[in-house]
């Protein structure tokens, strides 16, 4: 899939991070994917975001359109004939625009879902809830901005978070039509702040059937603001076979 270069702003990007029994991810990820491990774990998370002024290239700012979005996402490294990667997976995309669920998988990459958002930011605390309309995803997040990581977390400083999310830029999708789309995350800058959260839920990542009781627990969760960036598409992978964490309509 060919798409043009989309431009915009990153108003606001809650990243919620599990460290996860890598034995747990043996079977969901579809090749060529294998999970990347820090400390020994595997990362899985929920990206929160909402997008301002997304437009083409060579359109003006004012025009570019806005919409709260939410990814289920895993940290994966793969190989293919130029070499090694590193990127994440993402079995679900979800998304309040009627705009990004109809052009998703079509003019830019990754089949979006719609969902409903419901957003409260007041004195650097963030609660965000979201509810598909399918009724497959339900998310819940109460943040505030902290100082520094939570005890415990794989990540040793924040420094070291930075460069681990940084580098994983690149996402592939799944799909029905049975490739994994794929786009690049490309930022003017990059910058991030810990956060300390009171309550998460997920249906995806707390659903035993897919994650073991044990086998995944919270582990940090970063703040991004006003960020300037743009969306580049990658090639597709061809998905091999069918795939537990394949999430239906």
């Amino acid at each position: 899939m060919k798409i043009p270069v989309l431009r915009g702003l990153i108003d606001r990007r809650v990243l919620v991070n599990f460290r996860v029994d890598p034995a747990a991810l043996a079977g969901i990820l579809p090749p060529p994917f294998r999970p990347e491990l820090v400390q020994g774990f595997g990362v899985a998370g929920i990206c929160l975001i909402r997008l301002k002024q997304i437009r083409t290239r060579w359109m003006p700012r004012a025009i570019g359109i806005g919409s709260e979005n939410a990814a289920h996402r895993i940290a994966v490294l793969w190989d293919d004939d130029s070499g090694a990667h590193r990127g994440v997976y993402i079995p679900r995309r979800d998304s309040s625009s009627f705009l990004n669920v109809l052009a998703g998988g079509r003019v830019f990459p990754g089949e979006h879902h719609r969902a409903r958002f419901d957003v409260s930011e007041v004195d650097d605390r963030y609660r965000i809830a979201v509810a598909s309309d399918d009724g497959v995803v339900q998310i819940g997040v109460d943040a505030r901005v902290a100082s520094r990581l939570p005890a415990g977390s794989v990540f040793r400083s924040l420094e070291e978070a930075s460069a681990f999310f940084e580098g994983g830029s690149v996402g592939y999708s799944d799909t029905r039509a049975g490739v994994l789309d794929g786009i690049e995350l490309r930022t003017a800058r990059w910058a991030i702040s810990p956060l300390e959260v009171r309550e998460v839920s997920s249906s995806i990542f707390f659903d035993p059937a897919r994650f073991p009781e044990g086998s995944l627990e919270f582990d940090s969760a970063f703040l991004m603001r006003h960020i300037d960036h743009e969306w580049h598409g990658r090639e597709p992978i061809p998905r091999v076979g069918s795939h537990p964490f394949v999430i239906p309509d």
